[in-house]
Order: C-alpha cells, then sequence, then structure tokens
C-alpha cells in the first residue's frame, strides 16, 4: 500500500500539502490539490483513518452501540435500518460497536468509538444502569444519546418509552375485556425491558385489585423456544388462565405454537397478546394482537437531537412515547365479560 511520502513525491510536493488537501484544513492552490488528488489515484493511497480523525474536528461519523444479544429478530432490524438509511440521508457514516455481555463491556465500546473520534454516540443500553450513563454522558465532550432508558439527570440525551406504563396498559385491556386470570411471561430478567414490562403486568393486577399469582408468571428469554417453554410450565403448574401475555411477540407465538399443539384453542380457550407488533403478526394463525413500540420515531427523535447538539441547533425534549394497541384474532373477551 503506497505511503503519504510516496503521493507527495508522484505529486512534487510536500508530506505537509498532501495532509492539508486530504484533511481539508489550510490554503492549497486549486492547482496543487489537483496534482495530489491526481497522485493520490495513480498509488491507490488510502489515508489511515483513525489518523486522519485525529486530525480534525468532525469525522461526520456517528457510533452506535447496541449489545449482540439483540442482534436477532425484527426489533434490532428495524433498529439497524432506520439509523442507517438517516444518517445516508444527513451524509453521515454509522458504525456499529457491541455491547457484548457487561457493563464494562458496553462502556468499552462506548470509548472504542470515541476513540475512533466518532462525533456522537447513542446507545441501546442492556447493563449500565442509569447512574453510570449519567456518569459517562458527563464526563465525555463528544455528546452520547440513550434510548429506551429515562435517565435521571441528563434528561434531554434521553429517548424512550415508558415500558411499565406501557405494558399495564395492554394486561389491565384485557382485564377490561373480562380476563381475571392472566398469565405472564417474561422477558429476560437481566433486561432493563423484560424487569419494567413484568413490573407492569404486576402494577395493573393491583391496580384492579386482582391477586397476584406467582405460578401465572413463567421466565421466557425473548425467543419462539422460550415462549413455548413457558407456556408448558405454566399449563404444568395446574393454575388456570384464560389469558396470556408475552413479553414479545417471537415469544406470543412460541406460546400460540404450543397451546395449539396441547389442544387448547386460540383465543376461545386462552387469548394472547404479544409486544412489538413485528410484521408478521398479522399474517400469522390466528393473527396476533400486539402492542406497538414505536422504535422508528425513537430512532428519529434520537439522531435529529443528536444533530442538532452537533450542529448548534435547538431541538425540544419529548415525553415518553406512547405505544399503540392492535387488537387481532388472537384476543377474545374472557369469561367476566359483562
Amino acid at each position: 500500500m503506497a505511503t503519504i511520502l510516496e503521493v507527495a513525491k508522484r505529486a512534487g510536493v510536500s508530506k505537509a500539502t498532501v495532509s492539508r488537501v486530504l484533511s481539508g484544513n489550510g490554503y492549497v492552490s486549486h492547482e496543487t490539490r489537483e496534482k495530489v488528488m491526481q497522485a493520490v489515484a495513480e498509488t491507490d493511497f488510502r489515508p489511515n483513518l483513525l489518523a486522519r480523525n485525529l486530525s480534525v474536528k468532525s469525522t461526520q461519523t456517528i457510533g452506535l452501540v447496541v449489545t449482540n444479544t439483540l442482534y436477532s429478530g425484527n426489533y434490532f432490524s428495524e433498529l439497524m435500518s432506520h439509523s442507517a438509511r438517516m444518517l445516508e440521508q444527513q451524509g453521515r457514516q454509522l458504525i456499529l460497536a457491541d455491547g457484548k455481555h457487561s457493563a464494562a463491556q458496553e462502556r468499552a465500546a462506548i470509548d472504542f468509538l470515541l476513540d475512533l473520534r466518532c462525533d456522537g454516540i447513542i446507545i441501546y443500553p442492556r447493563f449500565l444502569t442509569v447512574d453510570e450513563m449519567d456518569e459517562i454522558i458527563a464526563q465525555r465532550k463528544q455528546p452520547v444519546l440513550v434510548v429506551n432508558r429515562r435517565l435521571r439527570q441528563h434528561h434531554s440525551y434521553c429517548i424512550y418509552a415508558d415500558q411499565k406504563q406501557i405494558s399495564a396498559m395492554a394486561v389491565k385491556a384485557l382485564i377490561d375485556l373480562g380476563h381475571r386470570d392472566i398469565g405472564f411471561i417474561t422477558g429476560s430478567l437481566d433486561s432493563p425491558t423484560g424487569a419494567e414490562r413484568l413490573a407492569g403486568y404486576k402494577a395493573a393486577l393491583h391496580e384492579r385489585g386482582i391477586p397476584l399469582r406467582e405460578a401465572l408468571i413463567a421466565e421466557g428469554k425473548w425467543h419462539a423456544q422460550s415462549g413455548a417453554q413457558a407456556t408448558a410450565a405454566l399449563i404444568n403448574s395446574g393454575c388456570a388462565f384464560s389469558a396470556l401475555v408475552a413479553s414479545n411477540d417471537e415469544m406470543a407465538i412460541g406460546a400460540i405454537r404450543h397451546l395449539t399443539t396441547a389442544n387448547i384453542a386460540v383465543p376461545k380457550q386462552v387469548s394472547v397478546l404479544g409486544f412489538d407488533d413485528i410484521p408478521l403478526a398479522p399474517y400469522i394463525v390466528p393473527a396476533l394482537s400486539s402492542v406497538r413500540i414505536p422504535v422508528t420515531d425513537m430512532i428519529q427523535e434520537a439522531i435529529a437531537r443528536l444533530l442538532a447538539m452537533l450542529d448548534g441547533g435547538s431541538w425540544q425534549e419529548a415525553e415518553a412515547f406512547a405505544a399503540s394497541l392492535s387488537l387481532r384474532e388472537s384476543v377474545a373477551p374472557g369469561p367476566f365479560a359483562s
């Protein structure tokens, strides 16, 4: 691979002149610039990205940190596709870093992107606490925006949906339809979203005066197989239920599969409700009822706010993003319907 010295010799200029042309800093005549760019093309020279980033104020790159446990499934696809598309429209490049399996690794991913001189960072955290993220934001010069968590100190730096409130809304909708014995399949309980959706289920029962029965709660792991396994555990507990809420649609699909295999009709005997409203939801049999979290709107807000911070523009802090409930064929009135 050619070096900057070879480019300089071919163009008949100094290394410093080549550096000025490539970085865009400092005056260089049009004629000299053309010579340097021709030499770059002829030598197939590729500048060292890290070295270049160290010399410029803006790299036009935005970093995204997501733990690899979210890489599969519709949710991550929506997150990534809209992030990349929006940043492309703004003439910026998206760089993904893996948050892996711990708070320390999420923090390391942020530092990795900052070392690359990304102009700003968006993180969809799983392990870092709210206090840790407030600390990171306070200590970094570049803006770090947090998606799907509500911060205590840096309200302008978080974009979120109230997962507890949304889950409670969904459970209360089933109660209003005449269901009192409602099973619940959690997500992974080391996930903040999983914990908050479980808390919302419990809060809805408490608010409506329905006793909590731990036997009606089974842990899932966000994928369809775990939904089927959790449903089997609920059935084997001997605790009857007329409705079942799964913390995402993939587990709800697994639940429907197991209920059907066990000759339990959906929704005649058990209604099933999921979260995320994936594109497949209306097309399974029966069509899956689901809660839609506005991931696209949240990402759009995160990027717009981050770019406003970088470009010196203004922005308005948004309240928690609201969710919508789509009731389809998988939910029917319960035994206590009036």
